[in-house]
């Protein structure tokens, strides 16, 4: 507990930009009581840290509040969702965070080869979105025109546009691509491919 408490006023103190002398000054507590305390070698008195708590302008409860939700904010390689739409040549990697990401959905999306040259038909929906294409080669139906993207190349488009893509190569194409606002389910997504 103290050093979630340590954590806190830490952070607190540094994001107002005040020096532990400032703090010291405005609690009659020593800096190298807060120094300790704020990397939780000691405890500390209610009484102490209700000074603290006033003396930075917030509640003596939120150094008790559930520590912050900023380690969901970043989502590691191992964590990402991996969803294969069945019948479907897309795999989706999820490089989101669906708990903080409400308006929009990132993705790198690794496109498997079209051997057969079906007609890709395109279509349209609410919202935009941005395709970066880290590698191989994309085929972009936009309109009623085709073109072709490299590594490096990037499209954003109002996704009221008619749109699809596909990858008419022998390699895999891998593109980084975010929808917004967060309107697709995987499986409503795979009824447009």
């Amino acid at each position: 507990m103290s050093q979630e408490i340590g954590e806190k006023l830490k952070e607190l103190r540094t994001s107002q930009k005040m020096t532990l002398k400032e703090l010291s000054e405005q609690t009659n507590l020593s800096i190298g009581y807060l120094s300790q305390l704020e990397r939780g070698l000691t405890s500390v008195a209610i009484s102490s840290l209700e000074n603290i708590a006033t003396a930075l302008g917030v509640s003596l409860s939120h150094f008790f509040e559930p520590p912050s939700t900023n380690k969901n904010r970043i989502t590691r390689s191992f964590e990402q969702k991996l969803s294969i739409i069945e019948n479907s040549r897309f795999i989706y990697h999820n490089v989101g965070n669906d708990a903080e990401t409400e308006n929009m959905s990132p993705f790198i999306i690794t496109i498997l080869p079209n051997y057969t040259h079906e007609e890709v038909i395109p279509y349209s929906h609410e919202g935009e979105e941005f395709v970066y294409v880290l590698e191989g080669i994309l085929s972009v139906f936009l309109e009623n025109q085709r073109y072709e993207l490299y590594p490096g190349d990037s499209m954003h488009i109002k996704s009221s546009l008619r749109h699809n893509w596909d990858n008419y190569t022998n390699k895999l194409v891998k593109i980084l691509c975010n929808y917004s606002p967060k309107i697709f389910e995987l499986k409503d997504r795979a009824n447009n491919y």
